[in-house]
């Protein structure tokens, strides 16, 4: 098909919005100009030269980086990366991911949505809540823009990701930390979000906490949320860091219970997160009181950890009674048991190639023993086994992206329908 001046001018905008690199194009003419495209791996012939060679479109290899995308019109092949992968598909040039699916044979987005087993990541740098196969490792889920430059809280859109939890029905709980001035190269003046929002599988958002772009301590007002858990009463109990305190709201928004002394043992330093135990209690990681404190509702501290802890950033109790906390400054995560021994320690910059201070800030048990763990600076997700043997994992060690296979200082990463030593959410969402 002729390449005509107004498809050539719409591929052009197209080009000049997308500030990628490493593109490799299946043709010359009928897709997207070739003064972009980038075939720096001589070892993978070109989508056009694949075709030519008789590979079936589900046989096409990408470039390390990038993905195959297929043109809406005529289908023909194009490897891109994953953030022009998005603009394509929204400019209506490229298939959407499920409809491509579905063409080549292959199991949708949508049919792998929300399975046991998935692990669901909050890509804080990039913006973003991604949802992996862990055998595949394709995303089969996102929220956000993926885009670590973009300010833009609102709807679709989250910003400086600290958090997010799988809840009933597929909806997903995901809380907007924001960014501070200069706390990512991509976004020197920061960005604040300061929301607690629930979506559904579409991105829709069903139920938010917060105004995007507002701090305070009021009514329906945060600062610098981290951390959100539906509670088995259906309300929201979140950890405000900024305002050093965690707040139980209901669904009417109205603040039920609410921890944060400003004096006193009990005083908070910038909390992490906030876990409800069976007992009724709040266990919760004073991040910068180098603590994990356990509470009462009436605000009695009834147990504390501080050994040897520095910047404690995640805590759960275990079914046996330990306690698994994140030890970020150490670059350690650390099982405790109920004489507060030592009984498991892994440190994350021992591996190859690591950053020499990750700050490991997430990890929690699955129920068949292995440990999930979001190793922030270094770019990675990973589950080990009792042993400390990596037994999978997501992201480049110590190398930030947004392409497949690639994360941006993660900050959470759980395993959908395991919540062995955390908050189990209820049954429904109301």
């Amino acid at each position: 098909m002729p390449f005509s001046c107004k498809a050539a001018f719409f591929i052009m905008i197209l080009v000049s919005t997308i500030s990628t690199s490493n593109l490799t194009f299946a043709q010359s003419t009928d897709s997207i100009p070739n003064n972009i495209a980038n075939t720096q791996n001589a070892l993978i012939e070109s989508p056009l030269v694949q075709v030519k060679q008789g590979v079936s479109i589900q046989g096409i290899k990408c470039i390390e980086g990038t993905q195959l995308v297929l043109k809406a019109e005529d289908h023909s092949p194009a490897c891109v990366t994953a953030s022009a992968a998005q603009e394509l598909v929204i400019r209506g040039w490229a298939m959407s991911p499920s409809s491509q699916a579905e063409l080549i044979g292959g199991t949708s987005q949508a049919d792998m949505f929300n399975k046991p087993g998935n692990v669901l990541i909050s890509d804080q740098f990039n913006n973003r809540v991604i949802e992996i196969n862990p055998v595949t490792k394709d995303i089969v889920w996102s929220f956000g823009s993926g885009n670590s430059s973009l300010c833009n809280p609102g709807p679709g859109a989250i910003i400086g990701t600290n958090d997010a939890e799988r809840l009933s029905n597929g909806l997903t709980l995901i809380a907007g930390t924001g960014l501070s001035a200069n706390a990512s190269g991509s976004m020197p003046k920061g960005c604040i979000d300061n929301r607690v929002i629930v979506v559904n599988q579409t991105g829709q958002i069903v139920w938010q906490y917060g105004e995007a772009g507002v701090t305070g301590s009021g009514p329906n007002m945060l600062n610098v949320p981290v951390f959100a858990i539906q509670l088995p009463n259906h309300n929201f109990l979140i950890t405000d860091q900024g305002n050093n305190r965690i707040i139980e709201v209901n669904s009417a928004k109205q603040t039920v219970w609410s921890y944060g002394p400003s004096s006193g043992p009990g005083t908070l330093n910038s909390p992490n997160s906030a876990e409800l135990l069976p007992n009724g209690n709040i266990l919760i990681a004073d991040e910068n009181n180098n603590r994990v404190i356990e509470i009462t509702r009436d605000g009695n501290i009834v147990w504390q950890y501080d050994t040897g802890l520095q910047a404690a950033a995640f805590a759960s109790r275990l079914p046996d009674g330990n306690t698994l906390i994140v030890d970020s400054g150490h670059s350690r995560i650390l099982e405790i048991n109920m004489q507060n021994d030592t009984v498991f320690q892994y440190f994350t910059n021992a591996t190859s190639r690591s950053n020499p201070s990750p700050l490991p800030s997430n990890a929690v048990n699955l129920s068949n023993g292995e440990t999930v763990i979001a190793d922030q600076v270094n770019e990675r997700v990973i589950i080990i086994d009792s042993k400390g043997n990596t037994v999978f994992q997501y992201g480049r060690t110590n190398l930030a992206g947004v392409g497949p296979n690639e994360l941006n200082w993660p900050y959470t990463a759980f395993v959908i329908g395991d919540y062995t030593g955390q908050t189990p959410p209820p049954t429904s969402f109301q």
